[in-house]
């Protein structure tokens, strides 16, 4: 069986429906395209693709998921295990466009619509006509403590953060405490928080959490953020919600220039079973652009790629070489991708390779100008004072210094993986890395120890110097 029943959100079955929207966005044209003169805004840039990626985090079952389907319509809960518990267990992804109509007051001037959206739709209420103002993608991260290691693979692709806290429980939870660290360590400046389940709760409860939230984060990342009391599920104040992420969420700043690299998050094989085999399509690798335009028929480069031991038992890569055969952003198919959103590659490698997110935490962008590949890390690292979410006395909560020779989980831009730390001394450390990793010295990582079974972010670090994979490990590409 294909990996998910939704995949259609990459290739659209409905293709007289698709044509209808296509009319309707602004064209893109490879033969015309300057680099020099795009920018996130540009028209034909933001009528199809999201230029900003916004983080929905959180403790389980604060309504994260709830939230980006009140604003996008997109429900980002897809796979039955997540359906039957109501949890998120892998990232979910929403794009929403944010119209404003010009004519009417804030807040009830913005509206939020799904990413086929026309560019200047009627505003449902007064039917005035509206202008596309933002193209958001929401990364919808889990909330259960298990699950942290893929919130931070989401952060990684974060530019903004929405933080959800449940009207009816007391504030702060285990999770809500440790994704603000997390979103801390990736030094995310704008966060809006979402007091959610407002209409379960009577006004005094409201206000005195309001109180709660504001010791709660006092002297951290978020002081200073709003807080916006909403109801996702009834659409409660909403509109007030796009008001602040248009004011509130400056448009980042991206090198289109350069060349691009896109972290993957998610990878799928879109074959339906007993696909015959005239009709079996590539791979598909799901992530976001973090610098430099993917172009329709460029030569790309996925790396470390296929991972294999050697005789002597050591550790050899084959980098995958392919070519994009199409791009979409959601449903809305591309000639070129910028930074920012999730963007579907379809591409020519063997779907065996990219079925069930098996590329997640690789690297993929153009030929021979993709980072090294490093086995060894060595690290300049902080540790947290004390474990966050863990209840009990000090000495339990408190953060144990790194001992040579114990696994940690390190997350490196979306790839989570084994770390075995060689030697420590003072702030600084040695990591064997269990996968090799395809990044930059000076790139950011977190660290998570296991902790009652749990793994539990302990700190974070920052990479220093590296050993790469000697040129005779690198196997021949695909």
């Amino acid at each position: 069986m294909a990996d998910e029943e939704n995949v259609a959100s990459f290739h659209a079955s409905n293709y007289y429906s698709r044509e209808k929207r296509e009319c309707k966005l602004a064209k893109q044209d490879l033969t015309t395209l300057n680099i020099e003169t795009l920018t996130p805004l540009s028209p034909e840039v933001i009528s199809r693709q999201a230029t900003i990626n916004i983080g929905t985090i959180g403790h389980v079952a604060h309504g994260k998921s709830t939230v980006v389907k009140a604003i996008s319509g997109v429900k980002t809960v897809r796979f039955k295990k997540e359906l039957v518990s109501n949890i998120t267990i892998k990232l979910g992804y929403a794009n929403a466009k944010i119209f404003k109509c010009e004519e009417m007051e804030k807040p009830d001037c913005y509206f939020a619509s799904g990413s086929y959206t026309e560019d200047n739709p009627p505003h449902p209420v007064s039917g005035k006509p509206s202008t596309l103002v933002r193209h958001v993608s929401f990364v919808d991260c889990p909330g259960h403590d298990i699950l942290m290691a893929t919130m931070l693979n989401g952060a990684a692709v974060m530019d903004a953060a929405l933080l959800l806290i449940a009207g009816n429980e007391p504030c702060p939870q285990p999770q809500t405490s440790e994704h603000l660290a997390a979103v801390e360590i990736m030094k995310l400046k704008h966060i809006i928080i979402l007091q959610n389940k407002i209409d379960l709760v009577k006004e005094t409860n409201a206000q005195s959490q309001y109180e709660d939230i504001k010791r709660f984060i006092k002297g951290t990342i978020a002081d200073q953020s709003p807080i916006v009391p909403i109801s996702a599920q009834h659409k409660y104040n909403i509109d007030v919600v796009c008001d602040y992420i248009t004011s509130r969420i400056p448009i980042p700043k991206r090198n289109f220039t350069a060349s691009p690299r896109l972290i993957v998050i998610r990878s799928f094989d879109v074959n339906k079973p007993g696909e015959e085999v005239d009709n079996l399509k590539g791979g598909v690798a799901g992530g976001s652009i973090i610098e430099g335009v993917l172009r329709l028929g460029q030569e790309i480069e996925v790396r470390p790629g296929i991972m294999s031991k050697n005789v002597d038992t050591s550790m050899k890569c084959t980098p995958i070489r392919s070519r994009i055969v199409s791009l979409f952003a959601e449903e809305n198919e591309l000639q070129y991708a910028v930074p920012g959103g999730l963007i579907g590659v379809g591409t020519k490698i063997d779907p065996m390779l990219t079925r069930a997110d098996r590329l997640v935490g690789q690297v993929l962008g153009e030929v021979g100008k993709l980072p090294d590949i490093y086995t060894e890390v060595e690290i300049s690292f902080y540790l947290l004072r004390r474990l966050l979410g863990v209840k009990g006395d000090a000495a339990q909560g408190k953060v144990q210094k790194l001992a040579k020779g114990e696994i940690l989980m390190v997350n490196i831009g979306s790839m989570s993986t084994g770390g075995r730390v060689v030697a420590v001394k003072n702030d600084l450390a040695k990591l064997a890395l269990t996968n090799p990793v395809c990044t930059d010295l000076g790139e950011k990582l977190a660290l998570s120890r296991r902790v009652e079974k749990h793994w539990r972010l302990i700190g974070w670090g920052q990479i220093r110097r590296g050993t790469k994979m000697e040129d005779d490990k690198l196997g021949s590409n695909l």
